[in-house]
């Protein structure tokens, strides 16, 4: 049976004493669940935060990482460096990383080489802009997305990669995906998985949808039979809201 995952990134938030803060508060109502639960503070928070979490089911994953073992990168932060805290976990192709830092496929593909060379397991972010959706471009966009990055992995590589299809288009907006539409795109997606590997691959990966999940949307999203979770943006900043989503899966 394939993971739940309900994993939040904080993205450029929190100092470290809200960090801490919040971890503590979420460790104190984290509820009883067979979902693992993982969380992404900002770079320099990380390794207050795996302390923080020592004995906690809570998992503290990085946010990004560059390809290379060492060297002239200013500002870049190594698989090594990661693993030395006690993180073995890292999300690769966030949309704001593509979008913002011109991450291309080429680049990405070398991310998640290195990441998994090093023993590492990868969440990779996918999923189409709106101009995409709109002119119908979305599930062309995203095989290419998956071919370009992960289609020349060994099988075996499949046990430590975990995916996020986050559609753009429906992330600050104004429009709106249903559930329907990631139980579409999720089900496309294992499909392509089965066509390029094998059906054992594409029904033992974890998909996780990354479309503005709330609490008073989790559950339904939830309930289809693709998706396995969330990688939770705003929501997972307020305790709360985020255990509401966990209760959900």
């Amino acid at each position: 049976m394939r993971a739940k995952i309900v994993a939040g990134n904080w993205k450029m938030n929190k100092n470290l004493a809200e960090t801490e803060a919040l971890l503590a508060e979420l460790s104190a109502k984290l509820p009883d669940t067979n979902a693992e639960v993982m969380v992404a503070p900002t770079y320099v928070n990380l390794s207050s935060a795996v302390r923080a979490l020592d004995g906690s089911k809570i998992e503290a994953i990085a946010q990004n990482m560059h390809y290379a073992e060492s060297g002239a990168f200013t500002g870049e932060i190594s698989a090594d460096m990661l693993l030395n805290i006690g993180v073995d976990t890292v999300i690769i192709g966030h949309s704001e990383r593509r979008a913002y830092f011109m991450e291309s496929d080429e680049i990405l593909r070398k991310k998640v080489i290195t990441a998994l060379q090093k023993g590492m397991r990868v969440m990779f972010c996918f999923g189409e802009e709106l101009e995409d959706r709109k002119s119908g471009n979305h599930f062309k966009l995203v095989e290419s997305q998956l071919k370009n990055v992960l289609f020349n992995l060994d099988p075996s590589a499949w046990t430590n990669i975990i995916l996020a299809y986050e559609p753009v288009w429906a992330i600050g907006t104004g429009e709106t995906a249903s559930p329907e539409q990631a139980q579409e795109m999720h089900a496309f997606i294992r499909k392509t998985i089965a066509e390029a590997f094998d059906s054992t691959i594409a029904t033992n990966v974890t998909i996780l949808y990354g479309g503005s999940v709330k609490p008073g949307n989790a559950e339904e999203i939830f309930s289809k039979p693709d998706v396995d979770g969330g990688l939770i943006g705003g929501a997972s900043l307020v305790a709360d809201d985020f255990v509401a989503i966990i209760n959900a899966i």
